[in-house]
């Protein structure tokens, strides 16, 4: 027979916080667009936008992995072999991995419902020029959304008429392409 379970035992445990609300919404978004936009985009099959996740695939291509989340529910999909010999070219986490995961989701999903994430203190979301990174101008047509901290948000503004969508230079610096 077992005990009685106390109180105490049917509390949950929390484990630390180790990362700000702030960080960890913005890793949030950055692991959406995976989905959304990136290698995991075949995962919007699924027809749910709480859904965030990595692909990936070692140099040699001897493993491959999706790794993916919402609020409720963490699951990562691994393809290799267990004498450690590559899958095969062209073999890769989108490829070999995410189909599974896929298939998983979709099933482990069903009538769960889907949160919205609120923007927490702190963050702001402002409209970019994507070859610059700097504020897009008013009205430019390619500009993109990115969140920031507030203390981190581009001070400088691309002119009007001289967006990489009009084709010409910009007068202040490009952000350095190692940053991305």
């Amino acid at each position: 027979d077992l005990p009685e379970p106390t109180g105490e035992e049917q509390t949950p445990r929390h484990a630390p916080r180790v990362m700000s609300e702030q960080v960890n919404y913005i890793m949030r978004t950055i692991l959406r667009d995976v989905i959304q936009h990136g290698t995991g985009r075949r995962a919007l099959r699924i027809g749910r936008r709480d859904l965030a996740g990595k692909t990936g695939t070692t140099n040699d291509q001897k493993d491959a992995w999706f790794s993916g989340f919402n609020n409720a529910l963490v699951t990562t999909a691994w393809i290799g072999f267990d004498r450690h010999t590559p899958l095969g070219r062209h073999e890769t986490g989108a490829r070999a991995a995410l189909p599974m995961w896929i298939y998983f989701m979709e099933n482990a999903t069903k009538g769960m419902p889907e949160k919205e994430y609120e923007m927490p203190s702190g963050l702001v979301t402002v409209r970019l020029d994507p070859e610059t990174g700097l504020l897009a101008a008013e009205g430019q047509s390619n500009a993109i959304f990115e969140t920031f901290r507030t203390e981190s948000v581009p001070k400088q503004m691309v002119e009007a008429g001289e967006t990489a969508d009009a084709g010409t230079e910009v007068k202040q610096p490009a952000i350095p392409e190692q940053l991305f």
